[in-house]
């Protein structure tokens, strides 16, 4: 029996009440309590040598779920993470207490990991020394079956009928200690994790569309990390209204105080200075700091050595030589903004627009979101410079050679290598 069918014969994980009418679509069951009720947090070496025993001798897939502290502290490191597996239960390890998890990776190596929008966890876990050699995630798996939304709460809802409590998944998770409310949500984010992969794979099987989502789940596994963005600061909300360099450079100066600051008290950036309060001293450019307490978001509240550091970084970016300003746009090595194309070079405009219809056409009879069928990125840089021959065998190896996988070239490349041969349309002179 699975977790679902157990939980859903529990009558204490669930609300009561009679049963619907045959004609009704049955309400969601609320899930109230983990099943094995709420594990103690692990936070000492001894419990976690006993947690990773007991999942090196469990079976089946393990799932797994990270808790970060995002808008509260620097960085987006794991501050809870939640494991489950058959044989072993649930297991919630505090990797403040307990930061080296090698020892689980190698546990578990080469067993399934299930996640939830895996690119978002897997980070934060790699820290922890925990790589997963072969995942399932579910929200992709529901993308790719074509689900209109693909939370984890709306796709245990839709697939398994039960209701996920999520009031506590913006809370600050460096919290210590955590209360009970707190790590029973995170308990059972972990409960039906399982059981939602066994649904989502026996659906993706039905639609023919399980090799091409076990395709997209090996690419993930093998990604290295991603490298560091080139000026981070130019993300900055409100950037698109700043448009001289010495107000951009005053932008970056203040991003880049802020971010010391922030890295240097464990605190979320936005706490210490706002997008907007940056943006607004940007496009000001106060000459003292009696004229930057005046602007919002440098309000009274603000001590005077805050206004001073501040005040510092807009004074180095206005007295900055014009060579040392940053330039409007970040240098990039791929094709202009689609918006450009039809002055910069109308053929790849044209490519580009059939292309997009075509991808748009073949994603809609397919049931799946465009950017899953293939990168809108990978689209735009074969239109704009596509291969000198555009066979359908040259176009699959450009593709494949930007990233696509097999079964994404091997669904797009009739179309795509159709659309290279798009001209522009000219208009006819007159004598």
């Amino acid at each position: 029996m699975t977790d679902a069918q157990e939980t859903a014969e529990d009558s204490s994980l669930r609300t009561t009440g009679g049963a619907p009418p045959d004609d009704v679509e049955p309400a969601p069951i609320p899930l109230l309590e983990p099943r094995d009720g709420i594990p103690p947090v692990v936070t000492d070496d001894a419990s976690l040598a006993e947690v990773i025993a007991a999942f090196a001798a469990g079976s089946g897939p393990v799932a797994v779920d990270a808790e970060r502290a995002s808008g509260y502290r620097y960085g987006q490191r794991a501050y809870l993470v939640q494991l489950r597996r058959e044989g072993a239960g649930t297991a919630l390890i505090d990797p403040v207490a307990c930061p080296d998890l090698s020892g689980f990776g190698e546990a578990i190596s080469g067993v399934e990991w299930v996640l939830h929008a895996a690119t978002q966890d897997l980070p934060c876990l790699d820290e922890l020394g925990m790589r997963p050699t072969v995942l399932f995630d579910t929200e992709l798996a529901g993308r790719l079956a074509g689900f209109a939304r693909v939370g984890l709460g709306a796709m245990v809802e839709n697939v398994l009928g039960f209701a996920l409590e999520k009031g506590h998944s913006a809370v600050d998770w460096s919290t210590r200690p955590l209360p009970d409310p707190w790590l029973r949500y995170a308990a059972l984010d972990v409960e039906l994790l399982v059981d939602l992969r066994d649904a989502l794979e026996e659906e993706l099987g039905v639609q023919g569309k399980l090799e091409w989502a076990l395709q997209e789940f090996a690419a993930i596994a093998a990604a290295p990390p991603p490298p560091p963005r080139v000026d981070p600061w130019r993300r900055t909300s409100g950037m698109h209204k700043v448009r001289r360099r010495r107000q951009i450079g005053v932008v970056r100066e203040l991003w880049l105080a802020r971010d010391r600051v922030a890295r240097d008290r464990d605190i979320s950036p936005g706490r210490v200075l706002t997008d907007a309060a940056i943006i607004n001293a940007a496009l000001e450019t106060p000459p003292n700091v009696h004229a930057l307490a005046a602007l919002p978001g440098f309000g009274h509240r603000m001590g005077k050595r805050q206004l001073e550091q501040w005040q510092d970084a807009v004074d180095r970016a206005r007295t900055l030589p014009e060579r040392e300003l940053p330039q409007p746009a970040a240098a990039y090595t791929g094709p202009p903004p689609p918006r450009a194309w039809a002055d910069k070079d109308p053929a790849a405009a044209a490519r580009l627009a059939a292309a997009r219809a075509a991808v748009s056409a073949l994603a809609e009879e397919l049931n799946l979101p465009q950017e899953n069928l293939i990168s809108p990125d990978t689209v735009r840089r074969v239109c704009w410079a596509p291969p000198a021959e555009l066979s359908p065998e040259v176009v699959a190896a450009t593709l494949t050679a930007l990233g696509a996988r097999p079964w994404q070239t091997t669904l797009t490349t009739p179309l795509l290598a159709e659309a290279l041969h798009t001209r522009a349309a000219t208009t006819p002179t007159t004598e």
